[in-house]
């Protein structure tokens, strides 16, 4: 049986391109156990490549993104207001750029790169130690308010 040019028997290291595929474009391996390399599609396809300036780019892109993702999970930008549309339209989108920023965090380390896994762990580390934790929180606050207090408000 044959299903997209790909023989049943066939190992996916084996498999053909089926012959509606343009013969010039480039084969590249799809991953799906963790990889070490810096060759490999991260997002978008053809990005970063081979290019180990992109690959560094990429990792900090993702790097940065797991510390906006816990600044935005952790802090309150819009005080709590009970019956204000504006705030509570402010907080829903707030909330729906916080939930895509994470799903596309999550389709980065989709591209099962052990680099990716890496710096997106220690963006979310970071990201908590300054914005969850409560280290670099202000002395003077009382020990019982809670940053997510709608009294306190930010971080």
């Amino acid at each position: 049986m044959d299903i997209h040019g790909m023989d049943s028997m066939a190992s996916p290291h084996e498999a053909k391109a089926s012959p509606s595929m343009d013969d010039g474009m480039k084969k590249m391996a799809v991953h799906m156990t963790f990889f070490w390399g810096k060759d490999g599609n991260i997002l978008f396809s053809g990005w970063p490549g081979t290019s180990t300036g992109m690959y560094a780019l990429a990792l900090l892109l993702i790097f940065a993104l797991a510390i906006l993702v816990e600044f935005l999970y952790r802090c309150q930008l819009v005080r709590e207001q009970p019956s204000s549309l504006f705030g509570s339209l402010l907080r829903t989108v707030a909330h729906a750029v916080r939930v895509g920023l994470a799903y596309l965090i999550m389709l980065a380390l989709m591209s099962f790169n052990g680099g990716v896994f890496l710096v997106a762990v220690l963006g979310h580390a970071v990201g908590f130690l300054f914005f969850g934790s409560g280290v670099f929180r202000k002395l003077e606050s009382p020990p019982y308010v809670k940053a997510s207090d709608p009294i306190a408000g930010g971080c």
